[in-house]
């Protein structure tokens, strides 16, 4: 029952990927939907692109598990930095800004603010390096869960999952993505509301009044505002998955693909809704799992095992295949999102570094090669977890380290330069990097540190180094005297 209803589910994505192929005509179109995308599914895009199986299965339960409920700090600062603020300061310059500049990725945008082609191909490079592993994390998490549900093994999981991605990727791009998206995204949302139903209401917990008296009883700090494990680790968590998302390209994707600006006050608040929603369900679930394990003996020793066990102690067997769909869903918006990223860092960054007249509709057939290719690379990955263990943990803090700085300051600030940029994305690449690798158990503080402290290189830096050519600036912002004026009447710009 459970194999047909996924498989039933599996069908519409195809459907969906066949409706798509015949939209799809050229690179804007594979890769940006031609801008054309409206707010509820620009929503649901940059949503389930943020959330997948790697925080239904993996950090709801780890950070569950350790801070208890304190780990709802994490909640508000994905709701409120890593969408509504992200959409408000983001969503609307950027979609100007590529615009005019005619980018349609992030080491493209790069090059063609700040003049700069090595900028590009570096940046391309650390996509490529460090987003197909997260892929292959995203593919580990959810096979994994396949083989708890159906008793599958892992390894068939894994392909049967990358198959699925593979088709409806490549048949219909960033259309198939954005369409299956908002199928998902609704699917995600009654997953979650039945998920939090049947978990409350558990004779483990006993309703939303018993649930901080039952975890004081097993730990006071559990239902503290400040978890066991301690301040600075709950704000590094905080800032590493909140502050992340504006410095990821699978999400400032969903930036450029918006249809125009009136769609974007309508996006920010789904957005922001829907994030509280899917957070809050996963981590206030994570957050009770002392109340179902009184010891990690108990699910193995396997973090990573907490949530599918609750769904299966908890849920009937109808409700937990709506869950199985949940993490599906989410899972597969995600891998999308970085497959097609990935493949674009190879198509259009570097071909384009390399041959800068070539033609759009082979680079567009390359990107659906590409796309074959990273997934089938990432399952090499993935069934090799050793290789890529200490990779998947620095892969999200060196990508958002990397470009949050040069992108954030070069979407507000006119004075940024090419030295400010290039010393912003140097230092978040080598503190993540560098003190990851010196200091593997305190990863979320390290990403932390290489997301903010660029944000003050980079002004350092653009303040003693040579300024950009006002043309190059002006191609940017537009003219002069217009947007100065509009920065100051809104005050948003950073002055350095």
């Amino acid at each position: 029952m459970k194999i047909l209803f996924v498989l039933a589910y599996v069908g519409v994505l195809f459907v969906v990927g066949f409706v798509s192929m015949k939209k799809v005509k050229t690179l804007n179109d594979f890769f940006l939907g031609d801008r054309s995308i409206g707010p509820w599914v620009s929503a649901f895009a940059y949503g389930t692109t943020y959330f997948s199986a790697v925080l239904f299965i993996g950090y709801a339960g780890k950070v569950g598990w350790g801070f208890g409920l304190s780990s709802l700090w994490i909640v508000l600062g994905n709701a409120l930095v890593g969408s509504l603020l992200a959409w408000k300061v983001l969503a609307k310059r950027t979609r100007e800004m590529t615009v005019r500049l005619g980018a349609i990725t992030m080491p493209e945008f790069l090059e063609k603010r700040y003049g700069s082609k090595a900028l590009k191909v570096v940046s391309a490079l650390i996509i490529f390096i460090f987003l197909v592993p997260y892929s292959a994390s995203v593919y580990m998490g959810l096979s994994y869960f396949f083989e708890s549900i159906f008793g599958i093994p892992y390894v068939y999981a894994l392909f049967f999952i990358a198959a699925i991605t593979a088709v409806y990727l490549v048949m219909g791009g960033y259309f198939a993505i954005t369409l299956t998206d908002f199928i998902q995204g609704l699917v995600m949302i009654a997953g979650v509301v039945v998920m939090l139903f049947f978990v409350v209401g558990s004779p483990q917990v006993g309703g939303w009044t018993n649930v901080v008296p039952a975890l004081q009883a097993v730990n006071p700090k559990l239902a503290s505002p400040v978890g066991p494990p301690g301040i600075v680790p709950l704000l590094s968590l905080v800032v590493l998955t909140s502050l992340g998302p504006w410095g990821l390209p699978q999400m400032i994707q969903k930036f450029y693909a918006v249809k125009n600006e009136q769609v974007i006050n309508t996006a920010t608040w789904v957005t922001t809704g829907f994030a509280l929603l899917m957070t809050f369900g996963a981590y206030f679930t994570g957050s009770l799992s002392h109340l179902f394990f009184r010891s990690l003996e108990e699910v193995g020793g396997n973090v990573d095992m907490i949530m599918p066990t609750i769904i299966n102690q908890t849920l009937p067997d109808v409700v937990a295949m709506v869950i199985l769909l949940l993490v599906f869903s989410a899972s597969m918006s995600t891998l999308a999102s970085l497959v097609l990223v990935s493949s674009s860092s190879i198509a259009v960054d570097l071909v384009r570094a390399i041959k800068p007249d070539a033609d759009k509709t082979k680079i567009m057939n390359l990107m659906r090669v590409l796309c074959v290719v990273f997934i089938g690379f990432s399952l090499y990955l993935a069934v090799r977890p050793n290789v890529i263990l200490s990779l998947m943990a620095l892969s999200w803090g060196t990508v958002a380290g990397s470009f949050l700085a040069p992108y954030l300051y070069g979407l507000l600030s006119r004075k940024t330069t090419a030295a400010g940029a290039w010393a912003g994305l140097v230092s978040g690449f080598m503190i993540s990097v560098v003190f990851s690798t010196l200091y593997p158990k305190q990863i979320p503080l390290v990403g932390s540190l290489a997301m903010l402290v660029p944000l003050l290189v980079v002004p350092a830096v653009s303040r003693v180094t040579e300024r950009l050519p006002e043309s190059l600036v002006e191609k940017a912002f537009g003219k002069e005297e217009t947007v100065e004026k509009t920065i100051k009447r809104k005050g948003v710009v950073a002055e350095f």
